[in-house]
């Protein structure tokens, strides 16, 4: 399994801050994973649920918590940390390093596309061969929201 500290680390050599050459203070690294933390949470809102573990405020997170990220998703979240975290140490990133974020996003919402389940409108009758068995009822109850709906553990892309 994958730490923050490692996705971190990773975000800083992507952006030329090698940890053979550059030692991250404690406050830089609290830094970075808070961004990490509210990127992946802004990501969970979006739907794009990868099992991460959002913490419920920004200072209590741990730099050391693995983050249960399968590994198709490690490059994108540490390609769009570096682009978060480039501007605040003066870097810009390369147009290959760009170009490789959005085809590592695009590749990762390719592998949890899944369509939506057609839901029927509250109310609506549900045929003439339902039967209602227990006091259930013959009429659709309200639809679910699709992105409150679904599992918020790991996701198995095999």
């Amino acid at each position: 399994m994958t730490t923050k500290r490692e996705i971190i680390e990773l975000a800083f050599e992507s952006i030329g801050l090698a940890a053979f050459t550059y030692d991250l203070s404690p406050e830089q690294m609290d830094n970075a994973r808070k961004k990490l933390d509210s990127m992946m949470a802004q990501w969970n809102a979006r739907g794009i649920r990868l099992g991460y573990p959002v913490p419920s405020s920004p200072d209590s997170g741990d730099v050391d918590e693995e983050t249960n990220l399968p590994d198709a998703a490690l490059e994108a979240v540490y390609l769009h940390l570096a682009k978060r975290i480039a501007p605040g140490y003066g870097k810009q990133l390369t147009p290959e390093t760009k170009a490789m974020a959005r085809e590592a996003f695009d590749s990762l919402l390719a592998k949890m596309a899944k369509p939506i389940e057609m839901q029927m409108p509250q109310g609506y009758p549900l045929g003439a061969g339902v039967r209602t068995y227990l006091g259930e009822p013959a009429f659709s109850t309200a639809p679910t929201d699709p992105i409150l709906a679904g599992n918020d553990g790991p996701i198995d892309f095999t």
